[in-house]
């Protein structure tokens, strides 16, 4: 697939999640393979303009964060204009217009799903800024304010003839948060809407046949996949192989899984500095930590760490109390192993492959999401 000038390795797409979807995020699943693009944590578009330093932690990247979109939300034309232009400078591939987030500081602002509410204002806006910068401007969506409000077909059509260069619809509305199931009729509905650019589905993909299942009922052309990489940072080699082939992948041994971590953890040390990069990463490890089986003394310890070597030391103090739930040669016990996480999108709680196992919102910035 491709989005303006640029031809995707994969249709598989890392979703932004406020305060988690940093560089040592990018990074690491980068290099685990099977990724397409990427895009930053929201920014607000005037912090960018002020050359605010979180904001521009948030948007930095480096070579190998490549092909790379910066997803701005704000609603005053002038300042959403003026910081496009800022990402382009900055090298962005992309501005990704964020429509869909519901937390209550970027929507009391107009930003967000606000800007889903007001069809007319939106096209104008999103018209300003692709008049500005020469990169592809895409949006990010939901399905609508709530159910009574689901203008996500409507707004891809002004959105469509204003020249955004593709749309990514959450397949929930601004009222369920994180709730209940993806809508995969909704995101259907995105998809019939537009003309000839493409529609990227998102929301409950947490494995590769979550992926296929969400390509094959919605007629997407790709699939943005947020919480799921926290879970597992593997998910897009895995999912991408799978599209291909129709082969799944063995999910990866622990030893795999800490080198990956420590990976990942030394990445925050360079990023925000070691003692920061701890603290910061002390919401991170527990994810990895899912996968581990029993490691409740790990996730106990990791909260606290404030260095490399609190880091190390939580990861020995681990291996060694987890020796007692293994076998002779060193792999779990079956009881003990951890449950393969199961598709969260299927509708139907009696098909024993499919049932449904939900993956919670990360801690952090979007809890009130």
């Amino acid at each position: 697939m491709r989005i303006g000038p640029y031809e995707l390795s994969a249709p598989l797409f890392l979703s932004p999640l406020a305060g988690y979807t940093n560089l040592p995020m990018r990074l690491t699943v980068r290099e685990l393979g099977g990724l397409g693009w990427a895009t930053t944590d929201l920014v607000n578009a005037r912090s960018l303009i002020e050359r605010n330093h979180t904001a521009l932690k948030l948007v930095e990247s480096c070579p190998e964060d490549r092909p790379l979109a910066i997803q701005l939300f704000g609603s005053v034309p002038e300042e959403m204009r003026d910081a496009a232009l800022i990402c382009e400078q900055l090298g962005a591939q992309s501005v990704d217009i964020n429509m869909g987030c519901p937390v209550k500081k970027v929507v009391k602002i107009g930003g967000g799903s606000a800007m889903m509410t007001e069809l007319d204002k939106t096209a104008a806006l999103v018209r300003g800024m692709i008049a500005a910068v020469k990169i592809p401007v895409t949006a990010k969506m939901r399905l609508g304010w709530d159910d009574d409000n689901q203008t996500a077909p409507d707004l891809v059509r002004v959105l469509e003839d204003a020249g955004v260069a593709a749309i990514f619809v959450h397949g929930r509305t601004r009222a369920q948060g994180f709730s209940g199931t993806v809508n995969l009729t909704g995101i259907r509905a995105v998809v019939q809407a537009a003309k000839s650019i493409p529609v990227i589905g998102n929301g409950d993909v947490t494995t590769p046949e979550a992926a296929k299942h969400m390509i094959e009922q919605t007629g997407c052309t790709g699939v943005s996949i947020g919480r799921g990489a926290f879970y597992d940072p593997w998910i897009f080699r895995r999912t991408d192989h799978y599209l291909r082939t129709g082969e799944l992948l063995p999910e990866p041994a622990l030893e795999e899984r800490l080198r990956v971590m420590r990976r990942h953890f030394e990445r925050y040390c360079e990023f925000y500095g070691e003692e920061n990069g701890a603290k910061h990463f002390r919401k991170v490890a527990p994810w990895y930590a899912k996968r581990f089986g029993p490691s409740k003394p790990f996730k106990a310890r990791i909260i606290t760490m404030k260095s490399r070597a609190d880091f190390e030391a939580a990861v020995t103090e681990f291996l060694h109390w987890r020796r007692q739930f293994c076998d002779e040669s060193g792999v779990l016990k079956p009881q003990y192993a951890p449950g393969a996480l199961v598709a969260s999108f299927m509708r139907d709680p009696d098909d024993p492959v499919f049932a449904r196992e939900s993956i919670p919102v990360p801690k952090g910035p979007v809890d009130t999401w």
